[in-house]
């Protein structure tokens, strides 16, 4: 089979690898399209490899059709399907444990499934297990019109809660609030801590981080929650840890990737008991920017980078228009 490689001059080559091998517990997947996340910018970078087990090349969530499967699965070769992995997604083929692969949602293209897993899944991980978010909440969500913003954003309006979210320009502020977001901050005209300190913030999603998050956390709501997910931004912050600790609130550091197949299993049950339903009647739609052929993984790399995007960028393997 074919993925794409990264070269000793940093490029993107579609390039001849072997074929998976399925063992027990798990399945093969034709991969029809994969999406993109930064995350992938990050291990192109050197930065974020994937963990023991998965392929070196780069994907977290694709989808596609059963190839192989044990007699004993709930899968059988034919069934459409989405999936969550820890790598390996850009390629014709990948292997998944059986239990982080999902059915597409009734009326959605393998495009529109691919950019659902990490997503999603992320999205579900921190606002509602992580944060216990809850109708009535004010959730805080930053980089509202990325991939994964914009899926945060959808979701959060789901459960009832109040959103504000930051993005960088007046266009994209348009845009989440056509998604629901009551609150937008341009983060390149407004202070960021000022704002929210007049929409006290009960649960936060930040992928930032860096020195505003000290500014921010005195914001919050008694006993608010605020998950760093990742630290665009930068490492450091100063805290005020005596105004931390005297309002009880929790800064939670969280991660997708680096969870066991197995907590990963749970999270995405929770996910299609609960939301799979709200994506088959659109009230949730995974927004897509572009979808390119997978051998032009690296004018699809170029999008995410320039920050050009209003939602996904997806990859398609062979024809990934029909479901």
């Amino acid at each position: 089979m074919h993925a794409i490689l990264i070269n000793e001059q940093n490029e993107l080559v579609w390039s001849e690898v072997p074929n998976p091998t399925r063992k027990t517990g798990e399945v093969i997947i034709d991969i029809r399209a994969a999406a993109l996340n930064r995350a992938d910018l990050m291990q192109r970078a050197g930065n974020y490899p994937p963990p023991p087990e998965w392929p070196d090349w780069m994907g977290l969530e694709v989808s596609g059709v059963i190839a192989e499967a044990s007699a004993e699965s709930r899968w059988k070769v034919g069934d459409k399907v989405c999936a969550l992995l820890g790598g390996g997604g850009y390629a014709e083929q990948v292997t998944v444990p059986e239990d982080m692969v999902l059915s597409i949602p009734e009326g959605l293209s393998f495009v529109e499934a691919a950019a659902i897993p990490e997503a999603f899944a992320t999205s579900y991980l921190n606002l509602c297990c992580e944060g216990g978010m809850k109708k009535g909440d004010t959730v805080f969500i930053q980089a509202g019109a990325s991939g994964l913003g914009m899926a945060a954003i959808q979701l959060a309006k789901t459960y009832g809660a109040k959103v504000v979210t930051t993005v960088s320009s007046e266009e994209k502020a348009a845009f989440v609030r056509s998604l629901g977001a009551d609150v937008v901050i341009n983060r390149k005209k407004e202070d960021i801590a000022t704002v929210l300190a007049d929409h006290p913030v009960d649960v936060a999603m930040d992928c930032v981080a860096g020195k505003n998050l000290g500014p921010c956390l005195k914001t919050m709501a008694r006993g608010g929650r605020w998950i760093v997910i990742a630290t665009l931004g930068g490492p450091g912050s100063d805290l005020d840890m005596l105004d931390f600790f005297k309002r009880g609130v929790k800064l939670i550091g969280s991660t997708l990737r680096s969870r066991s197949s197995e907590m990963k299993a749970e999270i995405l049950g929770g996910l299609e008991k609960e939301l799979w339903e709200a994506f088959s009647s659109g009230a949730l739609q995974p927004i897509i920017h572009a979808s390119l052929p997978i051998e032009q993984a690296a004018a699809a790399h170029d999008i995410l980078q320039a920050d050009q995007n209003l939602g996904k960028v997806v990859l398609t393997v062979g024809d990934a228009e029909e479901l």
